[in-house]
């Protein structure tokens, strides 16, 4: 699935603020430990291209703190979404601790416009309804999560019962027209099944 390209490169997650609901905030990225003693912090970075996220400005907190971003490089470890940077106004390893997990959004209207009808923002998924290929609702997307192994959309089915977690992948996925609320995808005969609990050791 296409995401937007950089330096307005997103494959945001929704903010857990609702995006949205909340003035259009996006979230890009979330503060990790410290690294070093001169203030540099670990950053995971949900842009598409990971170093774009220091163009954004502002950089805003759910609290209302604005930072400014610099000298973005890719942190040790090989994840190429895990950076390290600075942050204008922290010097100090104390004050790059305090912004462990602090998570950090920008206005959409910030973000530059995409030409392509393939690209879109994760967050725009949020609320629409899933069919088959027959055009039958089967359920509505209320978040996309990702556990590390790629993204996946949580689907509330269309007539009761628990969500459910599909891969976000072309072939589970194979039509995503966000203009048109299409979203069409191939589910597995018993996706909403309820787990089943597991068999009893016997005695």
């Amino acid at each position: 699935m296409s995401t937007v390209s950089s330096p307005g490169s997103l494959r945001s997650r929704p903010s857990p603020v609702k995006g949205e609901a909340r003035g259009g905030l996006i979230l890009v990225g979330e503060f990790g430990r410290a690294h070093g003693l001169k203030g540099e912090v670990r950053l995971k970075s949900y842009t598409g291209d990971p170093v774009a996220i220091a163009a954004y400005k502002p950089l805003t907190a759910a609290d209302g703190r604005v930072f400014s971003l610099k000298n973005p490089r890719q942190a040790p470890g090989g994840a190429p979404d895990m950076l390290v940077v600075r942050v204008e106004g922290v010097t100090s390893r104390e004050a790059a601790e305090a912004l462990n997990r602090v998570q950090l959004h920008v206005d959409r209207e910030k973000l530059p416009k995409s030409d392509d009808e393939d690209e879109f923002l994760l967050a725009d998924l949020i609320g629409l309804p899933v069919q088959d290929d027959t055009g039958a609702i089967l359920g509505t997307i209320v978040d996309v999560p990702n556990y590390g192994g790629g993204d996946l959309l949580e689907i509330k089915p269309a007539s009761s019962g628990a969500t459910a977690l599909l891969p976000f992948t072309k072939a589970f996925v194979p039509v995503v027209e966000i203009a048109q609320k299409r979203i069409v995808v191939a589910l597995p005969e018993d996706f909403f099944a309820p787990a089943k609990a597991a068999p009893e050791d016997e005695a």
